[in-house]
């Protein structure tokens, strides 16, 4: 058992029956009344983000958690199917348990996070950037280059990203996959 004292970032937490990631804390000690640590955890099952304040020496439950590479392989009615690329053992995940899945390919490395108690899956987090092919772009409208104009894409996962209007089908871009924007055509 941990104290408020102990946490630092990247500590996983039991927290009102979940499990949250310490993103950010600041201990602070005012001139007048107790100490007290606040912080800004993220939850590893479903993403959201809470701030808490606990006060000093508040005793905290510590969750050790492993992280595995896995390979993305199908999705189905369910969720989603991953490969262990060590020993070739399956886990599934459900859709809810990962964010911004539409950026997904089959093959690509994911990081998935498991309790290390009984290896169970809590979250899955995609790399911060993916290459995508452009299947499906909307055409660009000449003489609309003063400003920064966008246009509707549509990538190879399904999902859609704004373009620039010189971007066509076929072309490999870059996509930010925190916010689903495009960074850079990929040569």
């Amino acid at each position: 058992m941990a104290t408020s004292n102990d946490i630092k970032k990247g500590m996983c937490i039991e927290f009102s029956n979940d499990i949250f990631k310490i993103i950010d804390f600041l201990h602070v000690k005012p001139g007048k009344g107790p100490a007290f640590v606040r912080t800004k955890m993220k939850s590893v099952t479903n993403g959201k983000v809470l701030d808490n304040t606990f006060s000093a020496g508040h005793k905290i439950d510590e969750v050790k958690v492993i992280t595995r590479k896995f390979q993305y392989l199908y999705e189905d009615d369910n969720g989603y199917h991953f490969m262990n690329n060590e020993d070739f053992s399956q886990i599934y995940l459900d859709k809810e348990m990962i964010e911004n899945a539409q950026f997904m390919k089959a093959g690509e490395e994911v990081t998935i996070i498991l309790k290390d108690s009984d290896e169970s899956p809590l979250s899955a987090e995609i790399p911060p950037t993916v290459y995508l092919e452009v299947v499906e772009a909307d055409p660009g409208v000449k003489g609309n280059t003063a400003t920064n104009a966008l246009k509707n894409a549509i990538v190879e996962t399904g999902a859609r990203v704004m373009v620039p209007l010189f971007i066509e089908a076929g072309d490999k871009i870059k996509v930010n996959t925190e916010d689903g924007s495009y960074l850079e055509r990929v040569k």
